[in-house]
């Protein structure tokens, strides 16, 4: 076999490693559980590959919902910490080639501080938590995408998060056509190959149609009429006419 198999094959024991039982037992998990239990807040995510409008749908968003005085944090992935800007950075623009284990190490690294020192905060405090991606892309993009074994991938965000979950998740799907004309204006090192981006596409939609609390919302639309449809798919949703 070849060095890589092989080393993938060193994997393997993740699939049966219990990791459920261990953090059920470990402070973090106590304290995640804590938070998710008695969280007031709503923790909504957009996913998406660049261009499809992520950022512009989270201003409106939260441009609307500030100007009716509700707590909103704003928030990405990678990033969202001062360690996770540095990680995002390495991230989307090292030179170097970065094997596919240490890209989904050094995301997880990322979420980890990301879910401990300003996510379980926010949705304590009762706020609603905006967030630029999730574990949704990881599954997209290391799992599918760069073909890593996907319950390795799973239990290692779900060890990164303790099991946290968004209350929901929204995919911008754009046409192939589209998303390639606009990613011609620019390509970070994650969205630089179309091949590349036609599979996490297709990811993407997979995974959104079996995955709970997960929308698909076409993107190749006028920003004005996406925007309203998602203060429709948000707004209509219990967990937000539960925040004060």
């Amino acid at each position: 076999s070849s060095p890589r198999a092989a080393f993938l094959g060193h994997f393997d024991w993740l699939k049966k490693f219990p990791f459920r039982l261990v953090l059920a037992f470990s402070p973090y998990w106590n304290l995640v559980s804590f938070f998710v239990i008695h969280s007031r807040g709503f923790f909504v995510v957009l996913e998406g590959l660049d261009k499809s409008g992520k950022s512009t749908q989270i201003k409106l968003l939260a441009r609307r919902w500030r100007r009716l005085r509700a707590s909103v944090l704003v928030t990405r992935e990678p990033g969202g910490t001062v360690l996770g800007e540095k990680l995002r950075e390495i991230l989307l623009h090292t030179r170097e080639d970065v094997a596919p284990e240490a890209e989904l190490l050094l995301y997880e690294a990322s979420r980890a501080q990301h879910v401990v020192l300003k996510i379980l905060p926010a949705l304590r405090r009762g706020c609603l938590v905006l967030c630029d991606r999730f574990s949704l892309s990881t599954f997209a993009y290391q799992g599918m995408g760069r073909r890593m074994p996907m319950p390795a991938v799973r239990q290692i965000d779900y060890f990164a998060t303790a099991g946290l979950k968004p209350d929901l998740t929204i995919v911008l799907d754009l046409p192939a056509k589209l998303f390639l004309e606009r990613m011609e204006e620019r390509r970070d090192r994650m969205e630089s190959a179309v091949s590349f981006l036609k599979k996490v596409r297709s990811a993407y939609r997979r995974l959104a149609s079996v995955t709970r609390k997960t929308v698909i919302v076409r993107a190749d639309r006028d920003p004005k009429i996406i925007h309203q449809q998602l203060v429709g798919i948000i707004e209509g949703h219990p967990r937000f006419k539960r925040l004060k």
